[in-house]
């Protein structure tokens, strides 16, 4: 009983569709020259108790013994599967999927940016400008008009939105079409006053993406939010997976694989629920 139990618990997590877009990008394991010659442990066990502190906000140390795996082989193959560039891998794959199938909408692209606690330090936090001055980070995300993130980033608490908006527009993958060649640029940008600066908006404008950031003292807010809300209810997705609600990782690039995974489990959601 137990262990069909687990058995849901670990086909809810990583579906057997998910599984077999992420399985061929997996890095061969390479065992570790001090290894005693124990046979490596399952790749999908692995994957799935990533998934798992990602989804709980679960320490390492508290990863349930039913998924198989010591929390120790976890966190060291997650480490791994972060410096080989799984995670991204990952998150084009199921855009590449989603576009090919015309699920994204080009129409318009959203941006914005949101602060979390960074409870122990690290490379990349700052003086939270929401939180009394304690040290976070901030996670930068731009989408489709629908909200499905193409492209999400992490800075320093005290980063100054704007200061994304190039970095994230550029960082935009090729992805591809249902008909014609693969694409990358948005047909216009929306963004909140934050980014309302002259210099940005001619740099839009020069690479052909029609600008729609709020203007200072100009727009309301009731204006701006037509649209907002939609990164907005993404932002509110990535809350869904506890271990990005506050940073435990040390490692900027640790926590920044947490968000590409939620952005890649976020996309395989959405391509799960249009396609069934």
């Amino acid at each position: 009983m137990i262990l069909a139990v687990v058995d849901r618990l670990s086909l809810r997590l990583v579906p057997d569709e998910l599984w077999a877009l992420a399985e061929p990008l997996i890095p061969v394991f390479t065992p570790r020259p001090q290894g005693g010659g124990t046979a490596p442990v399952d790749a999908r066990s692995v994957f799935t108790a990533i998934v798992y502190v990602l989804t709980s906000g679960c320490a390492w140390r508290d990863l349930p013994p039913s998924f198989g795996v010591p929390f120790q082989t976890a966190h060291r193959r997650f480490a791994q599967w972060t410096k080989a560039g799984l995670w991204r891998q990952l998150h084009r794959v199921l855009l590449d999927e989603l576009g090919s199938q015309g699920l994204i909408d080009w129409s318009r692209a959203i941006v914005d940016g949101a602060c979390v606690r960074a409870k122990k330090g690290g490379s990349m936090t700052g003086p939270s400008p929401v939180d009394r001055g304690k040290p976070g980070s901030k996670i930068h995300a731009l989408s489709d008009r629908a909200g499905l993130p193409l492209v999400v980033a992490v800075s320093a608490a005290n980063t100054h939105d704007s200061h994304a908006l190039k970095p994230l527009v550029m960082a935009i993958p090729a992805i591809r079409s249902r008909r014609g060649p693969r694409r990358r640029k948005p047909a216009k940008l929306h963004a909140d006053k934050a980014y309302d600066q002259l210099n940005l908006r001619r740099w839009v404008r020069d690479r052909g993406i029609t600008v729609r950031i709020a203007r200072k003292g100009i727009e309301s807010k009731d204006k701006l939010g037509q649209h907002r809300w939609v990164i907005e209810r993404t932002m509110a997705w990535f809350t869904g997976y506890r271990r990005l609600t506050l940073r435990y990782e040390r490692k900027a690039e640790h926590f920044l694989s947490f968000l590409i995974l939620g952005a890649s489990l976020t996309c395989h959601k959405k391509l799960r629920k249009l396609t069934t």
